[in-house]
């Protein structure tokens, strides 16, 4: 046992991460070269360029599986992390089935809207009706986004878990309040003005390759439903990237 920690680079977060990087290291310097994943049991061991053109091939091999590692990494983590929320709420979908989870997901909205709407009603508080309509449009949204996201988790296999589950789980996320701001302006300091803001620096400064910032600039204009619309499409490959690295950080590190 104490030879197994000594050679795993000692136990915790540090002990682990050195574990993961050489295990990644050797399996790509493994692609070209064999023997690189550090058998230590092996009766042939570890091989080891002898030529000059092996050593060059070899360690530019190396350089490159760690530029790769460098960049690549860091994105495990997220991975990782992702990975572990997503379990907890997979587990608690496995808990109520499909079903359970909508129905959850429609009683807690759909209360919401009723004590907003009877609010609204016995003029106990001054809550407008577009309010109302608001969170009933909002309640909407999020119980199908949430059904969709369980539905694809449930009888997908990884790639429409990655496709379809992950970017409907992110349109629950941002799609409710975007909805609700639209039929309330008391919300759009709140909601709609951060997301202009957020419209105009990502085409400054993130859409500018190619001309796109110009050619949505010229063709579309951020009012109305179009708030909605830019969520959706950030909420798509952004529950795109977070179903990759999550499938990343499954071939680093497979869950048990």
């Amino acid at each position: 046992m104490s030879t197994r920690s000594r050679r795993g680079g000692g136990g915790g977060v540090v002990g682990a991460i050195r574990a993961d990087l050489q295990r990644l290291h050797g399996a790509w310097m493994e692609l070209v070269f064999p023997r690189q994943r550090g058998r230590g049991h092996s009766v042939m061991g570890k091989w080891k360029p002898e030529t000059l053109p092996q050593k060059i091939g070899y360690h530019g091999w190396s350089v490159l599986g760690t530029i790769g590692l460098v960049l690549l990494y860091p994105l495990t983590v997220v991975g990782l992390a992702t990975r572990y929320y997503a379990a907890k709420l997979d587990s608690t979908r496995t808990r109520l089935g499909i079903v359970g989870v909508t129905g959850i997901a429609l009683l807690g909205w759909g209360l919401l809207t009723v004590i907003w709407g009877a609010m609204s009603y016995m003029e106990q508080v001054d809550i407008p009706l577009d309010a109302v309509l608001a969170v009933a449009a909002a309640s909407g949204v999020a119980t199908l986004s949430t059904a969709l996201a369980a539905t694809f988790s449930k009888v997908g296999g990884r790639g429409v878990t990655v496709a379809l589950a992950y970017p409907s789980a992110m349109t629950a996320l941002f799609l409710p309040p975007v909805v609700a701001a639209l039929v309330t302006p008391s919300l759009h300091p709140y909601v709609l003005d951060p997301s202009y803001e957020f419209a105009a620096w990502a085409l400054d400064n993130v859409l500018f390759v190619g001309g796109v910032n110009e050619y949505l600039r010229a063709n579309f204009q951020l009012e109305g439903a179009a708030y909605a619309a830019m969520w959706f499409g950030i909420s798509i490959p952004l529950g795109w990237f977070l179903g990759i690295v999550v499938a990343l950080a499954n071939l680093v590190r497979p869950s048990e």
